[in-house]
């Protein structure tokens, strides 16, 4: 079923879904700057590819992909992956925490840091942002059971990365 946006409903979907997709590019980007004109560019895809949404997955999830997807050209082009895209934290009330506990909590912070680039952003958008898998696939491009096996393998992977530097 194809839906076709008009430019009025369009302007209000990216007002609405703007912070989503800018906080999606930023997490890939690190620069504020970067990340605005690439979020502009991927409206402006968006909106000349709208003929091309059929309502397979929501608006969002859709807009979503092509950000994805314009925030990794952008970074082809300025070279190499950097090695952080930001942090993964919640927010924690470090009163009702133990010692112990907060210092498990920085040592996975550090160890998710430690990750490629996507591997940070799919464990963003799963455990952060509760993203469905079928989403997250969409986005980023993959088969939701691979996205599935991927996240049981770096749940490993941060155990043992978080055990070895309780360790040290």
């Amino acid at each position: 079923m194809k839906q076709e946006i008009s430019r009025k409903e369009y302007a209000r979907l990216v007002r609405e879904y703007a912070p989503q997709v800018l906080d999606l590019i930023m997490r890939l980007l690190q620069d504020r700057r970067e990340a605005e004109d690439t979020a502009q560019d991927a409206f402006v895809k968006a909106y000349e590819k709208r003929s091309s949404f059929r309502g397979e997955s929501s608006f969002l999830t859709w807009l979503l992909r092509i950000a994805y997807h314009e925030a990794l050209d952008h970074l082809r082009r300025r070279g190499p992956f950097m090695e952080d895209i930001g942090e993964l934290t919640t927010v924690i009330e470090e009163e009702d925490l133990s010692t112990q506990r907060e210092e498990r909590i920085l040592l996975m912070e550090e160890a998710v840091e430690e990750l490629p680039e996507k591997d940070q952003l799919l464990l963003h958008l799963f455990y952060y942002e509760d993203r469905p898998l079928r989403d997250i696939a969409y986005i980023m491009d993959a088969e939701p059971n691979t996205l599935s096996q991927r996240l049981s393998r770096l749940r490993k992977k941060l155990f043992l990365m978080i055990k070895e530097k309780e360790n040290e």
